[in-house]
C-alpha cells in the first residue's frame, strides 16, 4: 500500500492531489487542511452533543434507581423520623393486607427514594419550622442560675 493512501478521504473515497511547488503553495494547503480540521472538529462536537441528548433519558432512569437502592443520609435524625412515619403509614395501613415480602420490599423503596425527594434546600426550612415548633412549646429560658446568684 502506497504512504500516500494513508491521507484519503474515507468518506468519499476521495484522494486529494494537490501539486505542492511553492512555499505560497504549501501555506495555502495547511490553511486549507486547518479549516477542514476545524470543520471536522466541529462536525465531532455535534455528534458527541447529540449522543448526549440521545443518553439523557436512560441517565434520568439510572438517577432514579441509583435513588431506589440508596439513601441520602445527610440529616439522619431526620431520616429517622421520616422512617419511622413511612413504616408507620406504609406498612400499617397501605400493605395492611399484604403478604410479609410485600412489608418487606415496598417500604424499602419508599424510605430510599423520599431520603432523597427532599432536596437539602427543602430538608432546612422543615429543620427550621419543626425547631420553631419545639421553641413554640417549649421555651429557652436565660440563664436564671447567674441572674439569681448572690456574692457571698
Amino acid at each position: 500500500m502506497p504512504s500516500y493512501a494513508l491521507f484519503t478521504n474515507k468518506r468519499n473515497n476521495q484522494m486529494s492531489e494537490i501539486k505542492i511547488n511553492s512555499y505560497e503553495d504549501l501555506e495555502k494547503e495547511r490553511k486549507r487542511l486547518m479549516q477542514k480540521l476545524r470543520s471536522q472538529e466541529e462536525l465531532i462536537k455535534v455528534d458527541i452533543a447529540g449522543v448526549r441528548e440521545g443518553l439523557k433519558p436512560f441517565g434520568k432512569a439510572m438517577e432514579t434507581v441509583n435513588k431506589l437502592a440508596t439513601r441520602d443520609n445527610t440529616a439522619p435524625i431526620f431520616n429517622f423520623g421520616m422512617e419511622m412515619g413511612i413504616d408507620l403509614f406504609v406498612r400499617k395501613f397501605l400493605l395492611a393486607r399484604a403478604g410479609w415480602l410485600t412489608k418487606i420490599v415496598i417500604p424499602f423503596f419508599v424510605k430510599n427514594y423520599s431520603s432523597h425527594f427532599i432536596g437539602e434546600g427543602k430538608r432546612e426550612a422543615l429543620m427550621k419550622r419543626v425547631k420553631g415548633f419545639f421553641q413554640k412549646i417549649r421555651p429557652r429560658r436565660k440563664n436564671v442560675s447567674s441572674s439569681q446568684s448572690s456574692p457571698v
